[in-house]
């Protein structure tokens, strides 16, 4: 019997719904992380009370818990980033006025230290949600979020800001509006350099997970469950078992949420890469192999992509347009206007803001001490200089050939996280023991524990510049013959100078704020302190002692700004102006 069209069009419909074996493969996995999820964060709002002792055990058994409880303030903290990514990102490099007030912002906000965002949004968390243990956790996951924020935000301002012009031009030409233009385009552009930025926040906020989960404050300390913790407590025992333990867990942990979440993301971003050319060696995630051989799944994922393509194709605000309109005389003056009294308002907060910081401290500061810590900031400066110039020498070699080796690039991902997520603190009992035999210069050998927590900023960044050059200009080197040294000067090192320099600012960021760890090392009852603005600001939050707390914060946001005005701000100027692809 012969079938009509319309039967045939039925029986492949209800074929293509019906599940099949990787159906039930995918289900199970979906469910398996759902739970988990679902019982983590109901461990989130447990009761607590201020004070109540929340014991950490070295026990084996209980870290697959404590590493859930890790992950799961990690991802939240990225969510909240990309949130904040999109906004002041896209708002910084759209508007010059915002963009005078968010950059300066952000280089600071990048050095503050985590313990000094613990200090001063513990107490408020806490009161916010009383008797319950959702106050830490928020003040935590707050702190985790000032870890990994402000490299994002940079990197996806730079994507923008070197956005190409012919990208632009076909932007106008197609009368996108502003929500469409940023979806459809700056998105995308930005989405390869924005997910090397987001695997290396998550895994710098690795390298801060001990201070935030192991809150000391005002001669308290509130041990939240987790990996961090755990680690605290194993160092605060110098149990080595413990610490190995720990490391194994964590390198398991670390390849989950890799072949999990950025190793499809990164499959994924591949296809927004500004490259005329394909790739034959794309980078395949087995996640995505497993989605794409299921049925109800796969129209599920369809229907999703449907809908978010409805969403972000919506015309929400007017198209840009390329010419320049011509304001009235009256518009000319009412925007001066405007604009003189937003930076009047301005400048009235911040000095009012400045004079009650400047009451708080010297209330109890000797105005005589601010001459000490700003010579001990000069100590923690020379090491900041010191590895930005090792680490560049060393990685951006490194970084060049991971990114233009795809196949290369495939096996280092994984590896790449693996080291910048390993926290410094694990390497503290092998530096106390060298230090200590060997008779070492502590105040020179802290430097590669600072170099630990930074050095990783400037190798992603270098990665995602290298991979996102059009391989028609590796062709066209390659057809000219250029010499190495040519190749380097002419080609690849203007190609990723914006990338560079992007890296090299949040490297000299972190590194300030990996020093309140580095300069005061510990194992078991031995601890090491060498002369710097991060070891004062350690001891000074260990005893509770705020207003020299916010000393130390406001020199080393001095220093932040000189290096910033002096150094990195030229160097940015001239990579958005003669070394972006246009």
């Amino acid at each position: 019997m012969i079938k009509s069209n319309q039967q045939i069009w039925r029986n492949n419909r209800f074929i293509g719904w019906r599940p099949n074996f990787w159906d039930f493969i995918a289900l199970l996995l979906l469910a398996l992380v759902l739970t988990l999820l679902a019982w983590g964060a109901s461990q989130m709002e447990a009761p607590y009370l201020l004070g109540q002792p929340l014991p950490i055990s070295l026990s084996v058994s209980h870290l697959p818990m404590y590493a859930l409880r890790s992950v799961m303030r990690l991802l939240i903290a990225m969510l909240l980033s990309l949130i904040v990514t999109f906004v002041f990102g896209a708002l910084a490099a759209k508007n010059k006025h915002a963009e005078r007030i968010l950059i300066p912002m952000v280089d600071v906000l990048q050095s503050v230290p985590v313990l000094g965002f613990l200090s001063i949004t513990v107490a408020g968390f806490i009161a916010l949600f009383p008797g319950s243990l959702l106050g830490p956790e928020c003040a935590a996951i707050f702190a985790i979020f000032s870890a990994q924020v402000w490299n994002m935000i940079l990197g996806f301002y730079q994507s923008l800001k070197t956005l190409p012009k012919d990208i632009s031009e076909a932007a106008n030409m197609l009368q996108l509006s502003s929500w469409q233009r940023f979806w459809r385009v700056e998105v995308p552009f930005a989405m390869p350099s924005l997910t090397w930025n987001m695997m290396l926040s998550m895994s710098a906020s690795w390298f801060f997970v001990v201070a935030c989960e192991a809150i000391s404050v005002n001669n308290q300390t509130i041990l939240l469950p987790g990996i961090g913790s755990y680690i605290a407590v194993a160092i605060l025992h110098a149990d080595k078992v413990a610490i190995v333990y720990s490391i194994i867990t964590m390198l398991i942990v670390i390849l989950l949420y890799d072949q999990l979440c950025f190793r499809p993301i990164v499959y994924w971003a591949e296809k927004f890469k500004y490259d005329l050319t394909l790739d034959e060696k794309t980078n395949r995630s087995w996640l995505v192999d497993l989605l794409s051989r299921t049925r109800s799944f796969t129209l599920a994922i369809n229907y999703i992509n449907s809908f978010f393509h409805v969403l972000l194709t919506l015309r929400f605000g007017n198209p840009y347009k390329a010419e320049k309109h011509v304001s009235r005389p009256v518009n000319k003056h009412i925007q001066v206007v405007a604009t003189g009294a937003w930076y009047s308002i301005l400048f009235v907060i911040c000095t009012a803001a400045i004079i009650l910081l400047f009451r708080f401290i010297f209330q109890q500061v000797p105005f005589n001490e601010v001459g000490g810590v700003l010579l001990l900031g000069v100590y923690t400066s020379l090491r900041v200089l010191c590895l930005i110039v090792i680490a560049s020498l060393v990685w951006v070699p490194i970084g060049v050939w991971i990114g233009m080796n795809s196949k290369v690039l495939g096996y280092a991902q994984p590896v790449i996280q693996i080291l910048a997520a390993f926290p410094a603190n694990l390497i503290f009992p092998v530096v106390v023991f060298f230090i200590i035999t060997f008779r070492l210069n502590i105040e020179i050998w802290v430097t590669p524990l600072m170099l630990l927590g930074a050095q990783w900023y400037i190798l992603f960044n270098v990665i995602a510049g290298t991979s996102s050059i059009p391989k028609e200009l590796h062709y066209v080197t390659q057809n000219f013959g250029i010499s190495k040294w040519l190749w380097w000067r002419r080609f690849v090192l203007p190609a990723i100078f914006p990338f560079y320099i992007t890296g090299a600012i949040t490297a000299a960021g972190g590194a300030w704020n990996a020093s309140i760890v580095a300069e005061v090392v510990g194992w078991g009852d031995t601890i090491l302190v060498s002369h710097g603005l991060g070891a004062y600001i350690a001891e000074c939050t260990t005893r509770g002692d705020f207003p020299r707390i916010a000393l130390g914060i406001v020199v080393m946001c001095l220093y932040v700004l000189v290096f910033n005005r002096l150094l990195w701000q030229p160097l940015y100027n001239m990579a958005q102006k003669r070394y972006s692809i246009n």
